[in-house]
């Protein structure tokens, strides 16, 4: 599933073809995805300026004139790519929205677990994004931030840090590298680390997500006529997938344990 880096990488993608211009358009292929795609979208968003091009955790949001926003999920396989010139939709190209420049951003998901909705007002207050935690690399992700919400907690560290309410877009994959570089035991009740440790964590969640970002703006450049998916970014994982392994830091093996049905990667000898 695609997690934040590999959204924001798709928005800064997009974002300079379509912020600026003008929806001419609407072809709109499939009408079920996760759930029903408003049919007013395809009616009201030609002739429309898209004014910007946003993310709220793993939302994308293109706000357009008359205070409407498109919001995308890219959901478990979808991606998002700038046509340049005409091409014929493949099977699973669900929509497309034609700009006046003559390019086309065309939404592909195979497994049709995306979704599409258009808003009116602030999206920020629709019901799927109003309770959400904040960006973890927004100015509110502080160390006192994660101490209150640590604060008193028995649930695992890991677990707290994939609650979309607490904080947005730490998925898996992240979560797991994250704990490993603050040598945090994942396994650990989040209400039982101090917060000299959880600022280490704090840190190591920014650089995380930011090395990602950065990998995923060397591998996924063009938007503009990509063969390619957007899919996990080729950094070196240190902790993730690499169970049975030796650990990068001190030579001991990596274990994989399961928590609340998904796999989770530590070093026993480093996070404790």
């Amino acid at each position: 599933m695609p997690e934040l880096p590999e959204v924001e990488t798709t928005r800064r993608g997009v974002a300079p073809w379509l912020e600026g211009a003008r929806v001419s358009g609407v072809v709109l292929r499939q009408p079920q995805l996760r759930w029903p795609v408003p049919p007013a979208l395809a009616r009201e968003l030609p002739g429309r300026l898209v004014l910007a091009a946003e993310r709220r955790a793993k939302y994308l949001l293109f706000r357009a004139e008359g205070d409407r926003t498109l919001m995308l999920h890219l959901g478990m396989s979808g991606s998002l790519r700038v046509l340049r010139a005409p091409r014929p939709p493949g099977a699973h190209d669900h929509l497309d929205l034609a700009l006046e420049s003559g390019c086309t951003l065309r939404f592909n998901d195979p497994r049709r677990f995306g979704s599409a909705d258009w808003v009116a007002g602030d999206p920020l207050q629709h019901p799927l994004l109003r309770s959400l935690g904040p960006e973890p690399l927004g100015p509110d992700f502080t160390p006192d931030y994660l101490a209150a919400a640590c604060r008193g907690r028995k649930v695992a560290i890991k677990q707290l840090l994939m609650n979309g309410r607490v904080v947005v877009g730490v998925g898996n994959i992240y979560a797991s590298e994250s704990l490993f570089r603050a040598g945090i035991h994942p396994a650990r009740a989040a209400g039982r680390i101090s917060r000299a440790r959880l600022a280490a964590l704090v840190a190591a969640i920014r650089d995380v997500l930011e090395a990602a970002i950065r990998q995923g703006g060397t591998t996924l450049r063009d938007f503009a006529w990509g063969e390619g998916q957007p899919g996990y970014f080729r950094m070196e994982l240190a902790a993730y997938d690499r169970a049975g392994q030796p650990c990068r830091r001190c030579g001991g093996l990596i274990r994989a344990v399961v928590q609340g049905q998904r796999s989770t990667y530590y070093c026993p000898g480093c996070q404790h």
